[in-house]
């Protein structure tokens, strides 16, 4: 497997020969993403998928499903043009093919934030393929039961965010690894900060932290 960081909540998997972008947000640039297999979407608030770049990303990526959190599936349909038919719902619970991956949706409803935004539904994405390390994309919420889980892909910073809510998160899920996303609106030194919690709190002795910042496509 490849994991690529692509900013804030954005990654691109490439695992049993497909090509999986999860959360194309408007804190990402995938102007130049090309060739993927499945888009994959969280819920949506904007920082997960970007309406401004939803429709030139599915023209450059005409072979790609397209699979979202049920009420994004209307909230988009006007953003994505000429390809609104090939949005298409996961609903939790029902497993979700790609090629010889397997896509599970797990959990219901965005995290709390405070009682004047409204609270959404949120879906998050248990991706597994026979021979690889099993991954586990949250989206915006730290109550789903993915089951086991190699690599977490743990939301840093958020206005609905505490950071001993995600270090208990981190110890629940209990993973061999983690890599931090959700975290464009920390400069690097409040990053670094968030990130040293993780580390050195989500398990007893520590827990291994990949930060894929900048790194470009990384081979797990």
């Amino acid at each position: 497997m490849q994991i690529t960081h692509l900013g804030h909540s954005c990654v691109l998997l490439e695992l049993a020969d497909q090509r999986i972008l999860i959360d194309p947000g408007n804190f990402s640039d995938v102007s130049g993403v090309r060739d993927l297999t499945a888009v994959l979407v969280t819920h949506q608030h904007p920082d997960h998928v970007d309406p401004a770049q939803l429709a030139p990303l599915l023209a450059a990526n005409p072979e790609a499903r397209v699979l979202l959190e049920e009420q994004t599936v209307e909230q988009l349909a006007g953003a994505a043009g000429d390809h609104r038919d090939r949005l298409v719902s996961m609903p939790t619970g029902t497993d979700v093919h790609v090629g010889t991956v397997t896509i599970s949706p797990v959990g219901q409803r965005h995290a709390f934030i405070h009682d004047y935004v409204p609270r959404i539904d949120n879906t998050g994405l248990v991706v597994r393929a026979d021979g690889e390390p099993t991954v586990f994309h949250p989206g915006d919420a730290l109550d789903a039961e993915p089951g086991h889980v190699d690599v977490l892909l743990v939301p840093v910073n958020a206005p609905w965010a505490r950071v001993g809510d995600t270090v208990s998160f981190v110890r629940r899920i209990a993973p061999g690894r983690v890599v931090p996303i959700h975290d464009a609106l920390l400069n690097d030194t409040g990053r670094g900060m968030y990130l040293r919690h993780i580390a050195d709190f989500g398990a007893d002795g520590g827990v291994e932290l990949l930060d894929l910042r900048g790194q470009g496509a990384t081979t797990l």
